[in-house]
């Protein structure tokens, strides 16, 4: 019976429109999160990584204003995965957000990438 009711969440959470994702830091979270965590252990995983990837993207709703300023540098690459939640590695250069100073980016794998200064999490991806 739980797995039926897992199944069922992931289902509903598959069926929520696009647009509300693309707004929210907090559903882009869950969304990744259950993303991830469905790879790595199914159906129940997906359920713990989008409730984790929810939280994650919960602590820092990013306003409008600062995603429109992240401009489009030159990307550098790197190995691992960019997921939300997930910190960039230290080759990684920080930049500040022109004109919103409490917020850095950087441009990896050609996406533009909003991270929490102190731990270099990813908190939203922008491309």
């Amino acid at each position: 019976m739980n797995n039926r009711l897992a199944v069922s969440v992931l289902a509903a959470s598959l069926m929520m429109s696009g647009a509300a994702f693309a707004q929210s830091t907090t559903a882009q979270g869950a969304a990744e999160g259950a993303a991830r965590g469905g790879e790595a252990a199914g159906p129940v995983g997906a359920i713990v990584g989008g409730t984790v990837g929810a939280a994650v993207g919960a602590a820092v709703e990013i306003p409008n204003a600062v995603i429109n300023s992240v401009p489009r540098d030159r990307s550098v690459v790197v190995r691992e995965q960019v997921v939300v939640g997930e910190p960039l590695p230290a080759t990684v250069e920080l930049r500040t957000v022109p004109q919103h100073t409490e917020y850095r980016y950087a441009v990896v794998n050609d996406r533009r990438v909003i991270v929490e200064p102190r731990t270099r999490r990813v908190v939203r991806i922008l491309d």
